[in-house]
């Protein structure tokens, strides 16, 4: 591990009150998930149907706009719209 890493590594142990194998394994942890998570949502998004996600969204949405900020890109366009 280059020494600039080590030393943020250990800083931030003892800033948490960890030791720092502990920290360490919680950060390797902490991304194998976050890799693991990409993976199942690729993975999910490969088997979407677009017209099926279309004409849920068409129905769901009725009379109930989306908050500010959930608004969909404007390229995005539901069948009959």
């Amino acid at each position: 591990m280059p020494p600039t890493l080590l030393a943020d590594a250990r800083k931030a142990a003892d800033s948490e009150g960890v030791a720092l194998n502990q920290l360490i394994t919680l950060a390797l942890a902490e991304r194998f998930l976050l890799w693991r998570t990409e993976e199942y949502f690729e993975e999910r998004a490969r088997r979407a149907d677009p017209a099926r996600v279309s004409r849920i969204l068409a129905r769901v949405g009725k009379g109930n706009p989306p908050d500010e900020g959930d608004e969909l890109p404007l390229e995005f366009s539901l069948p009959g719209r």
